[in-house]
């Protein structure tokens, strides 16, 4: 109606005004070109483009969770390994990433039909009620995200660069075949009836083997041999991160239904319990194991339920979900502990996602309500699960180590000893997440109290100094 008043002004005033007003008023009124694809849903594409942007804003969620986790010299360039991700893997997605992964091609790997997306502005995407290229900027949010995962393993010590180079490759030549297997046509996970409805093995299984699999081979970082510990440098951007991705979630899990329907009802009701199941039971277990419950241990907690529910959000019952949460979160927290002491994993990728992810696709198999073990399903689902689990980490772990080998003779993959001492914001992008000028009298605790408050500002009265001498007595 907005465009039909619209041109409708602009052709009265086409007399009166410039040469552009005739032009304008046929674009205005032009047939909308979308609205007129036969089987569209205008409710189903309207919760899709929210739950698209909600999957995008996930990026800059993890970005903050990561970013709060690592010493402060190292914030910026670990928030850019996220960030970058939304540009250096959404590119080659569009041109060949989603033809790979939809296009019919073989079992393994798709074709290039999609190559440059042709034609998919005039498409409804089959078996939904939407426009085609909702679907592939659905898709390319999830391919977006899982790049930026790896980068939790590897920082504070892989070049930017070479991370850079490595995420784009691996986008095509890892995620897209093994997203392709699961939810591709022809797919030869989908075909043995594997159970995948968000990407617990597509996102997050392959990503994290592959971010442990860089780990070991970059080697840990100055000081993990010693036992050194590092704290995070910012507890706060780790919860604003992690609540994010909570938020973003919803999305993520009831997106995945690809319709505003009963099942994305159910993965979002399952997303948030579960959610909030792995929250409690990972502070009790804090508690138990600590004396204390962290604020980081609580927000990792409720990724961790995020993770675990994800390839099974549409597919149990709302208690299932919450046994599920449980029982991982269980299985999940002495993987934490052990990984802190065998792999220099920075960030704890590979037990977040890739303990939880596989241990979700399992539960799959005993809780789904068609073919779950325990709804008289029997075993072939819970062995169908298992194997698809196991067939995509072998998969990932295999083509990142051949990639590591094969960009390690081109270039160097991990900094300098002297870059990693210094830091990598400085060294690396010639920027300072937080400047010495403005820092709080109590940031520098190694400066006298004279220079503190001198350093407040040109500002200072005369009565600076006499404060700057009661504090020195």
């Amino acid at each position: 109606l907005a465009q039909a008043v619209l041109a409708e002004a602009l052709c009265k005033s086409s007399s009166r005004s410039t040469d552009k007003a005739p032009h304008l008023a046929r674009v205005f009124a032009t047939r909308n070109l979308t609205m007129a694809l036969d089987g569209l849903s205008g409710s189903d594409t309207a919760w899709q483009l929210t739950s698209t942007a909600l999957v995008l804003f996930m990026t800059p969620g993890l970005a903050f969770f990561y970013g709060g986790l690592v010493k402060g010299e190292n914030v910026l360039n670990t928030m850019m390994m996220s960030i970058i991700s939304m540009g250096v893997v959404a590119l080659p997605w569009c041109l060949v990433g989603f033809s790979f992964a939809f296009d019919e091609g073989n079992r393994f790997v798709g074709g290039f039909r999609y190559a440059g997306l042709p034609g998919l502005q005039e498409e409804v995407w089959d078996g939904t009620g939407l426009p085609a290229l909702l679907f592939v900027a659905y898709q390319m949010t999830f391919v977006i995200i899982a790049g930026a995962i790896i980068s939790g393993a590897v920082v504070e010590r892989m070049r930017f660069g070479a991370y850079v180079i490595f995420i784009v490759l691996w986008s095509l030549l890892v995620y897209a075949p093994v997203c392709h297997w699961v939810w591709g046509p022809g797919g030869w996970i989908a075909e043995l009836g594997a159970k995948d409805f968000a990407g617990g093995t597509v996102v997050h299984e392959i990503t994290a083997v592959s971010a442990l699999v860089l780990a070991v081979l970059l080697g840990p970082r100055r000081g993990f041999r010693e036992g050194a510990k590092v704290e995070p440098h910012n507890v706060p951007f780790v919860i604003l991160g992690g609540a994010m991705l909570w938020f973003g979630w919803s999305g993520f899990n009831a997106g995945s239904a690809l319709g505003a329907n009963a099942d994305a009802a159910l993965a979002l009701i399952n997303t948030y319990l579960a959610a909030a199941t792995c929250l409690v039971v990972w502070a009790l277990i804090e508690r138990a194991h600590l004396k204390h419950m962290t604020a980081v241990g609580t927000i990792t907690g409720a990724v961790v339920g995020l993770v675990i529910i994800t390839p099974a959000a549409g597919f149990v019952t709302p208690m299932g979900a919450v046994i599920m949460a449980a029982l991982g979160c269980v299985l999940v927290y002495p993987v934490f502990q052990l990984n802190k002491t065998l792999v220099d994993d920075t960030l704890d990728a590979f037990p977040c996602h890739g303990a939880s992810g596989f241990v979700g696709t399992v539960l799959t198999g005993l809780f789904a309500q068609d073919g779950g073990l325990f709804y008289g399903g029997g075993w072939r689902l819970l062995g169908v699960q298992l194997a698809a689990a196991l067939a995509t980490f072998a998969y990932a772990a295999g083509v990142t180590a051949v990639l590591y080998g094969v960009m390690s003779r081109f270039m160097r993959m991990r900094v300098s000893a002297s870059q990693e001492l210094v830091g990598l914001d400085d060294t690396a992008h010639g920027e300072k997440a937080y400047s010495p000028s403005k820092a709080y009298l109590e940031a520098s605790p190694d400066r006298t109290a004279s220079e503190k408050i001198a350093g407040c500002g040109a500002g200072a009265s005369a009565g600076a100094s006499k404060d700057a001498a009661e504090v020195n007595v």
